[in-house]
């Protein structure tokens, strides 16, 4: 429980004092709990007093407290619950002791609703270059930023000049290898517009940012702007619709949700450095405060199907605006015009869970391919992990070299046209039982059912036995996982286009494969519904706190699988839950 600042009798000013109230040698909080914590409150000013006595003591220098103070005060009357000894442990953060008035008035009484309930200091989500800073750290920016499509690029170049010179250096780059900088190279400097990509393209605009003054720098990022919007794409910025919504900052309050389930992915997402990305990737576009919008879209996606194709049922919408620590319910028009505003920091998202997925992939199992909603959806057949959503197979290619080039089964569904041509001549080894059209370089299989192959692979032509075998189990479950998540439900269904839709679907699935390869992996094939089916009755109580958000789910054998298999950790500093860590308890 943290005190508004509090002025003790003397010269030490506390900016900021928690109270932690220790239970030992029982359960029960005693008959009068609200008594106990005016006690703890009454008890303060003194015990503070006493601590600091030696520095109030003479006029010695000013101190610096640069650690943490624990004070221990002991209650004047006997234990509450009659067993054992109680502590009150007060942690005062770090802070000056400095001389101030010789009379400081009196600091106001605090109420006991202040007490339980303190403002929070407002939180804000890391700006993008420390995203990007980070993956430079990990050798992963390069990969990243050749995931990342024109628009995106443009987008966190401008985000980054003048914050990360090295990170804006890098993006610039990629542009450039890309040839998209006509209309901004006429603002580099003379021995930088005529470099052709190359190794050292990097170093030298790199350079070229770290020397160049604000004014150069602001007209590079107008020439940026314009030659984005000359391609028929310009950064929107959130519209009046979003204005306004924010993270419910009620500093207690307890609801019971028909589903856990949302929550229970918090933990492998934030595994792989994906909750981390969410703010950054948002605060680059100017959308910070609307990640809760994200995180009820992404909420929607492991709570009930959507009746008629568009409507959430009122318990799933109660579910997902807790989860987002919204007051319920979601406003579906501000899901909408989140989406639309939302798409240039998708890529950067996908591509964080892609490369966390490409990672882990063994060359030696296949990938899974389908059509689905006009694109391509690539997963990894083991544990069925999601790698990337495609509207076009020449995306899909770096994610396939990323993973090592490993061979390719293609599911049946709606593929885009020219699919099969385009994986063969990109020298994908390919497996299919979808016919293919007049003219795709595919050939048919000795096998008792129709398979076709692209002829690349083991023995030119004649694939792998087991992957021939494994084909149709395969099919049948990404089938399976295709109909529950991206078709049964819609997490915004109103939107103009899918690309939240798709990314909200991988991140979902990506937390559901977490958790079933966790607790079944060895015993059963692992597959994402497992979780969806096994936990989405899971009712949970959910309690907001000023510094966390408690989720509190029933005690049985859900619970001791979740807690032996590592899936209910702390997560902290979640970004839609205004920086709140959450937890998990049962009971």
């Amino acid at each position: 429980m943290s005190a508004p600042t509090t002025r003790t009798a003397g010269e030490i000013e506390v900016h900021r004092c928690t109270m932690t109230v220790v239970r030992r040698g029982g359960w029960s909080w005693g008959p009068d709990p609200r008594g106990l914590v005016r006690q703890v409150v009454d008890a303060l000013p003194e015990a503070l007093e006493d601590h600091f006595a030696e520095h109030l003591a003479g006029d010695g220098p000013d101190v610096e407290i640069a650690e943490p103070v624990t004070v221990t005060v002991r209650p004047r009357r006997p234990d509450w619950s009659g067993r054992g000894e109680t502590t009150f442990e007060v942690h005062v953060a770090p802070a000056s002791v400095a001389e101030l008035p010789a009379d400081p008035p009196p600091a106001e009484p605090v109420s006991f609703e202040e007490a339980l309930s303190p403002t929070r200091p407002r939180w804000s989500a890391p700006p993008a270059a420390a995203l990007f800073a980070e993956l430079a750290e990990r050798n992963e920016l390069d990969a990243l930023l050749a995931l990342l499509p024109d628009h995106s690029l443009r987008v966190y170049l401008l985000a980054l000049l003048g914050d990360d010179d090295a990170s804006a250096g890098r993006l610039l780059a990629e542009l450039a290898r890309r040839d998209l900088l006509a209309g901004a190279t006429e603002i580099l400097p003379e021995p930088l517009r005529d470099v052709r990509p190359g190794a050292s393209l990097t170093d030298l605009l790199t350079d070229y940012l770290a020397s160049a003054d604000r004014e150069e720098i602001a007209r590079l990022a107008d020439a940026v702007g314009h030659s984005d919007q000359q391609g028929g794409r310009t950064a929107e910025s959130p519209s009046p619709a979003t204005e306004g919504t924010s993270v419910s900052r009620t500093a207690a309050r307890e609801v019971r949700v028909c589903s856990a389930l949302p929550f229970l992915l918090a933990g492998p997402l934030a595994r792989i450095g994906y909750l981390d990305a969410i703010g950054p990737a948002l605060a680059g576009i100017e959308l910070a405060d609307q990640a809760p919008l994200f995180a009820a879209a992404l909420a929607y996606k492991v709570l009930g199907a959507t009746a008629r194709g568009w409507r959430h049922a009122e318990q799933d919408r109660e579910a997902a605006a807790v989860f987002a620590g919204l007051d319920p319910p979601v406003p579906e028009e501000r899901l909408t015009d989140f989406a639309r505003h939302v798409r240039p920091a998708l890529p950067l998202l996908d591509g964080v869970l892609a490369l966390s997925v490409c990672r882990g992939h063994d060359p030696a199992d296949p990938l899974l391919v389908t059509g689905v909603d006009d694109g391509l959806l690539l997963v990894d057949a083991q544990g069925m992990f999601p790698i990337a959503w495609a509207g076009e197979t020449a995306r899909l290619l770096p994610y396939w070299q990323a993973c090592g080039r490993p061979p390719v089964l293609i599911c049946d569904g709606p593929l885009p046209p020219g699919t099969l041509r385009e994986l063969a001549v990109a020298g994908v080894p390919f497996m299919t039982a979808v016919r293919p059209l007049r003219g795709d370089p595919a050939t048919r299989l000795p096998w008792r059912t129709p398979l076709w192959t692209s002829g690349h692979g083991p023995g030119e032509g004649r694939p792998d036995p087991r992957l021939a075998a494994e084909l149709p189990g395969h099919a049948a479950r990404l089938a399976d996982l295709v109909t529950a998540l991206a078709v049964e439900r819609r997490a915004v269904p109103l939107a103009d286009d899918g690309d939240l839709e798709h990314t909200v679907t991988l991140a979902a699935t990506l937390g559901l494969s977490t958790i079933a390869w966790t607790l079944w992996q060895g015993r059963e094939t692992p597959h994402p519904l497992l979780s969806l089916s096994r936990f989405a009755d899971l009712e949970a109580t959910v309690r907001f706190e000023p510094h966390a958000v408690r989720v509190r789910v029933p005690l049985g054998r859900r619970h001791a699988d979740l807690l032996r298999g590592g899936l209910l950790p702390d997560v902290p500093d979640v970004v839609w839950l205004d920086g709140r860590t959450l937890t998990f308890s049962g009971g």
